[in-house]
């Protein structure tokens, strides 16, 4: 069974008077609507009103703010080596600008965000902190390469959030560590396990020393594949991951007294299965905090079938972006919104895209995929365009708060999704997601109604208190 703190408790309990406060919900207040459609940004709309219900339910969304799901950690995206050296390209006060537009509370309130522990396909060239010949010592370790254009975006990126979190993925260990000798493709060396834990204890530490504080780790990003050696990876098998945790890194993290947490698996639905088995193991399981997910392959109830099976463990959603070279990269937000939705819905207790900023046409890269970033910033003149992916965002990040908990919406109505929220502050938020032509969506809550119309396209977020 789970265990919990006594700050727990106490968030649940005002999380759940929230929720019983709803049910009483003062119909004098208003419901604010915000709206992205057509040429809609997170555009604000006449308010709603809640108004007594009679009749019966059928055909509308129904809410249940008693019956609660889980907390919610927030919302964000990547800083990967090719993000920081496009907002590194702007004046400071275009970065100054555009960084309180993402991750000022006020404003978007990006609060979990990834970082990669050395080079991704997402970098301007391979690195990891210790290339060349073996040094199981790890006596050239160094995080140098970071200085410059990275750890600065990282510190301002909590300097306009103090509430960031931060999670680090490695995409590849130093290729010595490999038998293939090299960062692109291959896999990993069982032998190198030891002083791969060491490599990421240093990491922690060096970033500390900098002054970004990591706060959860996974072991391998995309655990199952070598991408054809075309770019950073490493294969690991699931007894591989597992030793590692149960044996390596988790004990030394102990030992260093590191406070990080452990995701696995940082990889798809599709591998779902894996994930049980892995968190079957009691060596594992004690020093696994949750497994992070990506959803190229499969489908998100994968989340709930390892809910169900470890309770006790969380699911972190930890990457997805759009394509630069996509018709819809700047108007695809109702597609985005309907695969939160469905993230949010079974279990997972953020939502992290890809990288949070590249150029026009998807770089840096030195990969073989034609990703976008959330924001476009021009090689040239740079201007800032913000992707359907983006706006999608504003109608989650900036409405849902850390500690929020889901709660219960029930009702099918025909290309409608949705998804709904108390937050500790005692206010709710309801995603709306319509992919289809524009109609009108009758909600029920306790014996509270009203309707809103949901425009063809659309995201609509409403929120009261």
């Amino acid at each position: 069974m789970p265990t919990h703190s006594r700050r727990d408790l106490l968030r649940f309990a005002a999380v759940s008077a929230a929720g019983a406060a709803l049910t009483r919900a003062d119909v004098a207040r208003p419901i604010e609507v915000r709206v992205t459609a057509g040429s809609k940004r997170f555009a604000r709309e006449q308010p709603l009103q809640w108004t007594p219900a009679a009749g019966e339910s059928g055909g509308a969304v129904v809410l249940d703010p008693d019956s609660h799901f889980q907390e919610i950690l927030g919302f964000g995206a990547a800083f990967t080596d090719a993000a920081c050296w496009m907002f590194n390209q702007l004046a400071p006060e275009a970065r100054e600008k555009l960084f309180h537009d993402l991750f000022d509370p006020a404003e978007m309130d990006f609060s979990v965000c990834r970082t990669c522990i050395g080079a991704s396909d997402y970098s301007r060239n391979v690195y990891s902190y210790d290339e060349g010949p073996p040094d199981p010592d790890l006596t050239r370790f160094s995080i140098e390469h970071d200085r410059e254009y990275i750890l600065p975006m990282l510190r301002l990126g909590r300097k306009m959030n103090a509430d960031l979190f931060l999670l680090a993925s490695p995409w590849s260990p130093p290729g010595w560590m490999k038998p293939n000798g090299s960062m692109l493709g291959g896999s990993m060396r069982k032998k190198s396990l030891d002083a791969y834990s060491r490599y990421f204890v240093k990491f922690l530490r060096g970033y500390e020393a900098e002054g970004v504080r990591v706060d959860a780790v996974t072991s391998q990003n995309e655990v199952d594949t070598d991408q054809d050696g075309r770019m950073p990876a490493c294969l690991w098998g699931q007894e591989y991951e597992m030793e590692f945790v149960a044996a390596h890194l988790g004990p030394r993290l102990r030992i260093e007294r590191l406070p990080a947490k452990i995701w696995i698996l940082d990889h798809n639905y599709s591998l779902w299965g894996r994930a049980i088995c892995e968190l079957d193991d009691p060596d594992v399981r004690q020093h696994v905090d949750g497994i992070a997910w990506h959803g190229y392959v499969g489908t998100p109830d994968a989340m709930t079938r390892v809910h169900e099976a470890h309770p006790d463990k969380h699911a972190y959603w930890t990457e997805g972006g759009p394509a630069w070279d996509d018709p819809g990269y700047r108007t695809e937000w109702a597609k985005w919104s309907e695969t939160f939705t469905g993230v949010l819905r079974n279990w997972a207790r953020c939502i992290i895209g890809w990288n949070l900023a590249l150029d026009e046409k998807g770089r840096p890269n030195i990969g073989p995929f034609n990703c976008g970033g959330l924001v476009t910033i021009d090689s040239q003149t740079k201007e800032i365009t913000r992707s359907g992916q983006y706006w999608a965002f504003a109608h989650y990040s900036r409405a849902i708060r850390r500690g929020a908990r889901r709660f219960e919406s029930r009702g099918e109505l025909k290309g409608i999704s949705h998804v709904a929220f108390a937050n500790p502050d005692g206010s709710a938020a309801l995603v709306l997601t319509n992919t289809g032509e524009e109609q009108r969506a009758p909600l029920r809550m306790a014996g509270l109604t009203t309707t809103v119309v949901l425009p063809a396209d659309s995201v609509t977020t409403l929120t009261w208190k």
